[in-house]
């Protein structure tokens, strides 16, 4: 089984040495400094336990690695659209692309079934580019737990997690999905199969398309913006209007938005994956957070009064910040 990680960053790189640690047949596409140190040095991962270095086949160009049985995105959401066509020596009849990104994935609504089926996100898929350019058939979900961060080139911190959920768009548990799953586990990712991923989806999604924009507009760390009771408000507000899109697309939320305010302060002074971004003059992932949310509103007549508030004024940070 060959599997390549396109955008081994932090995430992607976090799963490429955990593969590579048990011997999978894994590569990983990236770019600058950090490509270079991993092809001088290898790739080292520390944890709370453990530091290792492992040798790692890397490139930043795909024809170096050849069609693989999966290739697995963990770049931002903004990025993939770009990438499409490089990622076409990657791809043939009998590969299976992982979408591990952020916010509303653009095959959502395929095989979804009933009146929405086949609806284009075009906030986080413009022009169809990868609807087209993959095929909505090669997909299978993933929604990313783990935190991690790039502390130097060629070398990762992971933070807490090792969640890779996994699920087919028809919520089948296919042979593809449940391949995928036994490797990510043999590498000791937990890796579950699941039914109903778009439910995950949205509970993931509920805090960062609230607490990402609230705290790169404020600054504030998640224990603040949690538990200030203007921003929780606001938060509180984002997650409502959310919660009526996902409800009226068949989504069941298995906890209530207190508590999912809740687990946000639990997590303490952590600086939001969007602050950070800002911080470091990076793009942020504003359409596939918020304004993919948005546009699922329009498409399902539920008003998003708050969430267009918060969109509008991030938009314009991002615009100050030249990003």
């Amino acid at each position: 089984m060959k599997i390549c990680i396109f955008g081994a960053g932090a995430i992607g790189g976090f799963m490429g040495v955990k593969l590579a640690q048990v011997g999978a047949d894994v590569s990983l596409v990236a770019r600058g400094p950090h490509l270079e140190a991993m092809k001088k040095n290898g790739l080292r991962l520390i944890e709370e336990e453990s530091d290792i270095t492992v040798p790692v086949m890397a490139s930043e160009n795909p024809k170096d690695l050849g069609p693989q049985d999966y290739v697995i995105i963990t770049l931002k959401a903004h990025s993939v659209p770009s990438v499409v066509n490089k990622m076409e020596p990657l791809i043939d009849k009998k590969t299976t692309i992982v979408s591990g990104v952020n916010g509303i994935p653009w095959w959502y609504f395929h095989k979804v079934g009933g009146e929405f089926e086949g609806t284009r996100v075009n906030s986080v898929d413009p022009g169809n580019i990868q609807w087209d350019g993959f095929g909505p058939d090669k997909v299978l979900g993933c929604v990313v737990y783990p935190a991690a961060e790039v502390i130097e080139p060629g070398v990762i911190k992971h933070l807490e997690g090792n969640r890779f959920s996994l699920g087919e768009p028809d919520g089948s548990k296919s042979d593809r999905a449940l391949k995928l799953s036994k490797a990510l586990t043999e590498a000791g990712l937990k890796a579950p199969v699941r039914p109903k991923l778009r439910d995950e989806i949205w509970v993931k999604l509920w805090g960062n398309l609230s607490f990402n924009p609230i705290s790169a507009l404020t600054h504030a760390t998640l224990d603040v913006l949690c538990t200030d009771i203007g921003t929780r408000d606001v938060a509180r507000k984002m997650m409502i209007e959310a919660q009526l899109i996902a409800e009226k697309l068949g989504v069941k939320f298995p906890i209530d938005v207190e508590r999912r305010i809740d687990g946000g302060a639990a997590v303490g002074a952590h600086r939001t994956s969007m602050l950070q971004d800002l911080d470091q003059r990076r793009p942020m992932e504003i359409d596939a957070l918020i304004t993919s949310v948005q546009e699922l509103g329009l498409i399902t007549k539920t008003p998003t009064p708050t969430i267009d508030i918060v969109l509008s004024l991030i938009k314009l940070r991002a615009r100050s910040a030249n990003l």
